[in-house]
């Protein structure tokens, strides 16, 4: 039986009895018609309204429930939020789901299997549409005049068997020609072991995830191929998981002593790294982290600078490039529309043509009005002092002036300052589409003031995941625990303590599920347990919109305005279902974007 002096929160945050907060919500469920749910195997007809008949301390594994979601807001009561808890003293906890409250029995551990279905909004495992575009910054297309691209990974989607090939002849590179041991050779390229963002310590030979904060994420800190454990992490960054800003505040991701891998390229590099450092401890051989570092991203530099990788995908274009009549069909219907085109990138002339052939047709240098290989990104941004000069149709190079950019034309490195004096394509009529958040979009964005777009191809993976009901479940429970914590630490009595420490336990150990959903090591490219991760950050900071590829724009008319979800700042109200619970995930739901569907 519930004693009057065990309290609740009223709705002014003042306490009343919990018997006197029963009575209200009672009579104003008896005054309505207000039932107990029939699935549940409880009576139908309104509860009644005498204490001698509130419900007792339940036996484990009972379940009791009252529709009072609407009594809620009728009666303004403080009751935790859609998925929260509130336990109530004597009487076991209480969840709030979207049509009623559920009594969970204290003693019971088998409630946990009853409330998931029940938890999910309509639709939910549905919620994320892999298709589409997402806005960090308001942006309408009807304002886009030019259109600007990267080549590789935006206009020519590569297939993953291409890292396996970059891992093995970087490998080979280091055993033939660095001299490394043949005991590397072993080792073959894991696509499931690293994903792209991740930071590298070169001198503690530290591969490891880091937020939006400068935090290490516990749990995904590696040396070579072994987990380091958190309590070393802690220890070799001086008693604390945080990165100083002066050892990552380069503005391409390089600082004095920390290296993050921001392009898809990287994935077979960080790979490699991690096999050859494992070798190396594993085989207890001394070397130097800065030497080890620098030889295997030498090697895998050679790689691209001999033209390896060029001559794999020119062997077999169907095997290693994807979509390529999407991308064929989006520069088409831009040109269509009258919009110009350019492209700018680092590759050769011979092979950015041969894989333009390949998905646009022989005619494809029609559609651009600027194209320029060779680029030398990042630093054709910046520096001012490298000229353009003109290619012929065999790749020689001219030696006359360039004062303009022709039409058909072909041309090698200059900058974008010769660039923008030439073309006058100027501000935030010019959105251009690349895949590496540094040397793509960075200056472009905060330099010169382009609108930017990030293809982000591990964006449809990662949502097909979110849409799983294995990981709404599994975010839901996560979430739901995070309130009650957060509401019930102000009990202090030995019991509710206990109760804490297991809901603790349990909290993180959904959150480990959650994270290898996406990777075993390492988690989502998005997301450490609940902040954004430190790629996130430059996603967020460098790009105004950010899509799986370049095919995404064919879902949106030429004059569609983007628009930015307006998620809550911790101060403000949630507006959105998504994001009732504590640490909201922010996104929207499928039910916004049907249009898209």
């Amino acid at each position: 039986m519930w004693k009057g002096s065990e309290r609740s929160h009223d709705s002014d945050g003042a306490y009343g009895s919990l018997e006197e907060t029963w009575t209200r919500c009672t009579c104003w469920a008896a005054g309505n018609g207000v039932t107990q749910d029939p699935q549940l195997g409880a009576p139908a007809g309104p509860w009644p309204i005498a204490s001698s008949a509130l419900p007792q301390r339940c036996d484990p594994g009972q379940v009791a429930s009252l529709s009072l979601s609407s009594a809620i807001c009728s009666l303004g009561l403080r009751l935790p939020i859609l998925g929260g808890f509130m336990r109530l003293p004597g009487l076991g906890t209480w969840k709030v789901l979207s049509n009623h409250l559920l009594l969970l029995c204290p003693s019971s551990s088998s409630y946990l299997h009853l409330l998931p279905p029940d938890l999910l909004p309509p639709e939910v495992c549905s919620l994320l549409n892999p298709a589409a575009i997402y806005a960090n910054n308001e942006i309408s297309l009807r304002d886009v005049e030019v259109y600007g691209f990267d080549y590789d990974y935006t206009l020519a989607q590569y297939a993953d068997a291409l890292h396996p090939e970059i891992f093995s002849a970087a490998r080979d590179i280091l055993i033939e020609h660095y001299k490394y041991p043949e005991g590397i050779r072993k080792y073959d390229y894991d696509p499931s072991f690293a994903i792209r963002g991740l930071h590298y310590d070169i001198q503690k030979s530290l591969l490891m995830k880091i937020d939006a904060f400068h935090y290490v994420q516990l749990g995904t800190a590696y040396r070579g191929l072994q987990p380091v454990p958190d309590e070393e992490v802690i220890d070799l960054y001086g008693g604390t998981q945080h990165i100083p800003l002066y050892q990552m505040s380069g503005f391409y991701g390089k600082g004095p002593s920390i290296k993050q891998f921001m392009d898809i390229f990287s994935l077979p590099e960080m790979a490699l790294l991690s096999c050859v450092v494992d070798h190396f401890l594993g085989h207890s051989l001394e070397f130097d982290q800065a030497h080890l570092y620098k030889d295997v991203t030498d090697a895998i530099r050679d790689v691209h600078v001999k033209g390896l990788m060029y001559q794999w995908i020119e062997r077999d274009m169907e095997k290693y490039i994807l979509r390529g009549d999407e991308t064929f069909a989006v520069l088409s219907r831009l040109v269509a529309h009258g919009k110009q085109l350019f492209l700018i990138t680092n590759s050769p002339f011979s092979f950015v043509d041969k894989g333009m052939r390949h998905m646009v047709g022989p005619d494809w240098r029609h559609l651009f009005d600027v194209v320029i290989v060779q680029a030398d990104k990042p630093s054709f941004f910046t520096d001012r002092r490298k000229p353009f000069r003109k290619l012929d149709e065999k790749g020689s190079l001219h030696w006359d002036r360039i004062t303009r950019l022709e039409k058909g034309k072909i041309y090698r490195q200059g900058n974008l300052y010769d660039f923008l004096r030439l073309t006058e394509w100027r501000g935030p009529r010019v959105l251009y589409f690349g895949d590496h958040l540094y040397s793509d979009l960075a200056d472009l964005m905060l330099r010169h003031g382009w609108r930017t777009g990030a293809i982000i191809p591990e964006l449809e993976r990662e949502i097909r995941i979110i849409n799983t009901e294995q990981y709404m479940h599994s975010l839901t429970w996560q979430q739901a625990l995070t309130g009650l914590l957060e509401r019930m630490q102000t009990y202090q009595d030995a019991e509710s303590q206990q109760v804490l420490a297991a809901w603790m336990k349990e909290r993180q150990e959904l959150r480990c599920v959650t994270k290898a959903l996406f990777n075993a090591q390492f988690g989502s490219i998005f997301r450490t347990f609940h902040n954004p991760t430190y790629f996130s950050r430059r996603l967020v900071r460098f790009s105004d919109l950010y899509m799986a590829s370049l095919s995404c724009l064919l879902n949106y008319r030429v004059d569609f305005t983007f628009y930015p979800r307006r998620t809550p700042l911790q101060h403000e109200a949630p507006l959105w279902m998504d994001q009732l619970c504590t640490g909201c995930m922010k996104t929207p739901f499928l039910g916004d974007m049907a249009h898209i569907r």
